[in-house]
């Protein structure tokens, strides 16, 4: 195999390393490269990718079973300050369909969730000027005095790293009060691409940067903390900030352990101030970006397929392309419905999808623990 090096003065001449030995690298467990990883993106089929994807997904999590989780996305507030030019979701403060949900509400929805044999919730908001750290303690310490055996998942890093901008708080004791308060794991949200120069081309004012999206979770790895990492693409961006993207994800596995797993999905832009903008990216470039992502990220175990946004269809394909999972049946989803993704899942759905494509369904917890 060429060095990196090497490679890389052969491909200033217009050369490009071999995929079918890079291919074959990955399925055996050794590491890409970066530079391996780019040639991917310029040179794989998505046939040849999808096979060998399709078997690290075997060596990683061998067997038939496929899982899924019932559990349910609630919005707490659409209030946000940030207005990304991405979102289709958010309300600015004082608009007349901006809301804050009572404790009330949110309980009725969690209590219809257990009903339907859900084990947890995803709880995520807009960043919302107005709301300080009693304010995410008190509903946390509600929600599990209310439903102890519920698992919450909530806050992205987003509104964790404002909430310690706003009450000039380290990182690390926001974090520690909200996981005092019942916290258990924190979502991937708000990573988007993981490349600066990406990032503030589709906000509309500053966020969580790079550096920060990461910051957020080594401090909750660092405080035995399980979290996702996610990536939003499809928004313009070049393969190399996707590639990035998920150089930033591995290194900080190495370090931590502590992503538990890693879920892409398209950026939808109907509603949003980015619509018309840039080519819409298809079930194709889903298909590839998912398989290079389970290649890249060799020590992430699990990668979760989107049906949310691609549809049950590709979503079912995803399980060919190194997904070994296909999320929630999401009882309720508001922010990419927002921007046009409309699909739903029962769980019957959910099962016929999965055994359809020649695998065992099998119910998971939020941190894949099984039934």
């Amino acid at each position: 195999m060429r060095s990196d090096a090497a490679f890389e003065g052969r491909r200033a001449n217009g050369c490009r390393q071999d995929v079918v030995g890079i291919l074959a690298k990955a399925v055996a467990g050794e590491r890409l490269s970066k530079l391996q990883i780019e040639s991917l993106f310029e040179g794989a089929s998505i046939h040849q990718l999808g096979a060998a994807a399709h078997a690290v997904r075997r060596r990683m999590n061998p067997g038939d079973e496929v899982t899924y989780i019932i559990d349910r996305n609630i919005n707490y507030t659409n209030v946000c300050i940030y207005r990304c030019r991405f979102c289709a979701f958010y309300r600015k403060p004082g608009e007349h369909d901006a809301y804050v949900l009572p404790f009330a509400t949110i309980a009725r929805k969690v209590d219809e969730t257990v009903a339907a044999g859900g084990t947890g919730i995803l709880l995520q908001g807009g960043v919302h000027p107005a709301l300080r750290i009693d304010f995410y303690e008190g509903l946390l310490r509600q929600l599990k005095v209310a439903f102890p055996a519920v698992h919450l998942h909530a806050f992205s890093a987003p509104e964790i790293w404002y909430i310690a901008k706003v009450e000039r708080l380290p990182l690390s004791d926001v974090i520690a009060r909200l996981r005092g308060a019942g916290l258990e794991s924190i979502p991937g949200g708000g990573a988007e691409v993981l490349e600066d120069e990406t990032r503030k081309r589709i906000w509309s004012r500053a966020k969580a940067s790079t550096a920060q999206w990461l910051d957020v979770h080594r401090e909750a790895h660092r405080q035995g903390m399980r979290t996702t990492a996610t990536m939003m693409f499809g928004v313009g961006e070049d393969d190399a900030a996707r590639v990035e993207h998920l150089l930033r994800v591995r290194e900080l596995q190495d370090e931590t352990g502590g992503f538990t797993a890693f879920i892409p999905w398209t950026f939808q832009e109907e509603n949003t101030a980015m619509e018309g903008e840039v080519p819409v990216s298809g079930g194709f470039d889903y298909l590839r970006t998912l398989a290079i992502a389970r290649l890249a990220l060799d020590n992430v175990r699990h990668v979760q397929g989107s049906w949310v946004t691609q549809g049950p269809k590709i979503g079912q394909l995803s399980l060919f392309f190194g997904a070994d999972d296909l999320g929630s049946i999401m009882l309720e989803e508001n922010v990419v419905a927002a921007a046009g993704a409309h699909h739903r899942m029962s769980r019957h759905d959910m099962e016929r999808v999965i055994s359809d494509a020649g695998f065992l369904p099998r119910q998971r917890r939020t941190l894949y623990e099984p039934l």
